[in-house]
């Protein structure tokens, strides 16, 4: 009992010094984003690093996504006469709640734990440590770069993602099962509001879910043990932390958005 509770104290305590640690690096990285007005170049290369190179398993997820919905709604819908309802949940399922968190989930698998393996290699390399010798902010050149371009490329591929779903949600549900191609649109458009659906669904949730995937992703970089397994270890958090924590903030915001 006693060395369970000391087990237990001391987790508790490495998750507090954890999480005090990265709420300092974020603080000292937002303080040098500053520098980043003076090199638009840094961010525009992130960008094609964490969101072009990102977009085949975006599109080829937010594909087959949809087409599951589209079979799936059918398969329910067609009960009670309401194939015509087909669109509105398709759009819906994927503005709201599928296309952020899946988005943000398979970034997190993709592009967050190739940041967190580059940054952990910069620091075995002693990469980072070579910078500070020459007087040059590893924040300012390194993660700032890279925590920016990781929140402005979410929003827009997360769009892309529900884009493509609704698409391939139409290919099913109008080539494949018959529904009516007016209906499938005009119930669409009908359900879906921009501010209320569009904005909070896709814009804020996959803007803060990018912040926090970010976020995490670089300081488990930062933070790595300079070993091989040391980056494997960071890595694989990044990966675990990113999807708890979504999947969390999810919950928070689909409660404030969409609750009562």
């Amino acid at each position: 009992m006693i060395e369970g509770l000391q087990r237990l104290g001391r987790a508790t305590l490495f998750w507090f010094n954890r999480l005090g640690r990265a709420t300092l690096f974020l603080l000292r990285l937002l303080g040098a984003l500053a520098a980043l007005g003076k090199r638009p170049g840094l961010i525009v290369k992130q960008l094609y690093s964490v969101g072009v190179l990102s977009l085949p398993i975006i599109a080829m997820s937010g594909l087959f996504v949809g087409m599951v919905l589209g079979l799936q709604g059918y398969a329910n819908l067609v009960d009670f006469g309401a194939t015509s309802s087909l669109g509105t949940v398709v759009a819906l399922s994927l503005v709201r709640e599928l296309g952020p968190v899946l988005a943000a989930l398979l970034y997190a698998a993709r592009a967050g734990s190739a940041l967190t393996a580059e940054i952990g290699l910069m620091k075995v390399t002693e990469q980072l440590a070579a910078m500070q010798m020459m007087a040059v902010d590893p924040f300012a050149r390194v993660f700032a770069p890279r925590f920016v371009a990781g929140v402005i490329a979410m929003p827009l591929l997360a769009g892309i993602f529900t884009a493509i779903g609704i698409l391939g949600g139409y290919f099913v549900a109008v080539q494949q099962l018959g529904v009516d191609s007016g209906a499938f649109w005009s119930q669409m458009q009908a359900a879906v509001r921009l501010v209320d659906d569009v904005v909070n669904g896709v814009v804020v949730k996959s803007a803060v879910f990018g912040w926090v995937a970010n976020w995490i992703a670089v300081f488990e970089g930062y933070d790595a043990i300079p070993t091989s397994e040391g980056i494997s270890l960071a890595t694989t958090r990044t990966v675990v932390n990113t999807a708890l924590v979504v999947l969390a903030l999810d919950f928070v915001l689909t409660a404030i958005f969409f609750g009562a």
